[in-house]
């Protein structure tokens, strides 16, 4: 196993585990699986273990796990304060001592306020006070880092980034997904600051290993004879500015596979050969796009708040993935922002179209992307939703 600097020196191996994906055995999570899984993966390296508050029995499993079988000192824990629920300080403390006590532990290496998408979820934990909390955490040893993972745009991001003295940050990066959420500018801007960011949904959540067969074919010609998992992954590793990629893996093959392919991948390895096999399969994968945008945000700013080329992408990724998936990407990335962006926001000033170099009809394309990514049903729901979080930045 390969191994990557946090901020304060210590090692965590470049492939994580990523505990949101334990299998199922009825209801509850299969534990005997789960925890050949993770002894293995422990035994071939991996250090680095994330989980979530809400992700259901993942917490309690994974410190059962480590507590039965006497190795929590060789791993890092990663878990989550789910911020969109707290309303209050009282609450933090209770949720924290909550994991703490499913996960056996008297503290947590790498904590996260989970799912971020606007700054306003930042400001308001800030009124609850809790960066005299994380103070505290840290100063008493139940936290050792602290950080955030974020689903939104890469100017948010970038606000989030530098309005507190993270230790690690967590974020959405494939090679699909290399310049929308936070992206390679987001990622870069992290590593300026010396943050270790960790990586989830590497392989978009398998569209990036059920490749269309003419994009299979394009990696066939690879001499490399790499997998679509091991290309995806190895892009990622390529990038010295990653520091871990999760992975929920879910049998031992995917743990033995994953582990070898991180004790040899690194940064620098991919060639000229390489980097264009990847561009091939983006360019195969886009031919269902439905607007020709290149996300190059020469349209932007738009003076009414529309954040185009975010409503595009996801009206892309309807005919690319599952339109079910893709509507509710979109409205948990832009439905909850202070400033959503929404298309239906354009007032048809055009300003756009004189700066876009794909010469798009971008004014008329809105309104069919906000057609299909906003039906009544999403409409309504998305509205509920902002309602409630209105109410609770108020109050």
């Amino acid at each position: 196993m390969k191994y990557r600097q946090d901020k304060n020196g210590s090692q965590i191996s470049q492939l994580g585990y990523g505990c949101m994906r334990f299998t199922k055995k009825g209801n509850a999570i299969d534990y005997k699986k789960a925890e050949r899984e993770v002894l293995l993966a422990i035994e071939r390296g991996v250090n680095y273990f994330d989980t979530a508050y809400v992700y259901p029995g993942s917490e309690e499993c994974l410190g059962r796990i480590l507590d039965e079988n006497h190795c929590r000192d060789k791993v890092n824990i990663a878990t989550k304060l789910p911020q969109y629920i707290v309303r209050s300080s009282g609450a933090v403390d209770k949720i924290f001592r909550e994991e703490l006590s499913r996960l056996r532990t008297d503290h947590i290496d790498y904590y996260l306020m989970h799912m971020f998408t606007d700054d306003t979820e930042w400001e308001h934990l800030k009124t609850l006070r809790i960066e005299n909390w994380i103070e505290r955490q840290k100063a008493e040893g139940r936290i050792r880092n602290i950080g955030f993972s974020f689903h939104g745009s890469t100017e948010i991001f970038l606000k989030i980034l530098n309005a507190y003295d993270w230790d690690f940050c967590q974020i959405q990066y494939n090679y699909l997904d290399e310049h929308t959420q936070a992206g390679r500018r987001g990622l870069q801007a992290a590593a300026q600051k010396g943050i270790p960011v960790i990586i989830m949904e590497p392989l978009r959540g398998g569209k990036l290993v059920n490749l269309p067969d003419k994009a299979k074919q394009a990696l066939a010609s690879d001499s490399k004879g790499y997998t679509p998992a091991e290309l995806g992954l190895r892009w990622l590793w390529n990038q010295p500015e990653v520091t871990c990629v999760l992975s929920g893996m879910n049998s031992e093959e995917m743990v033995e596979e994953n582990a070898r392919i991180a004790s040899d991948a690194g940064p620098g390895q991919f060639t000229e050969e390489d980097l264009k096999i990847v561009e091939q399969i983006k360019q195969i994968i886009h031919e269902k796009e439905k607007v020709g945008c290149t996300g190059c945000r020469y349209c932007m700013p738009c003076y009414k708040g529309v954040d185009i080329p975010a409503v595009f992408y996801y009206y892309n990724l309807m005919y690319m993935e599952k339109k079910s998936s893709a509507r509710f990407e979109f409205a948990q990335s832009m439905g909850m922002r202070r400033d959503p962006g929404f298309a239906s926001q354009c007032v048809g000033c055009g300003r756009c179209e004189e700066r876009c170099p794909q010469h798009i009809n971008i004014r008329e394309k809105l309104k069919e992307a906000d057609r299909e990514l906003r039906p009544l049903p999403y409409k309504l729901a998305i509205d509920a939703a902002r309602k409630m979080l209105n109410k609770k930045l108020k109050g």
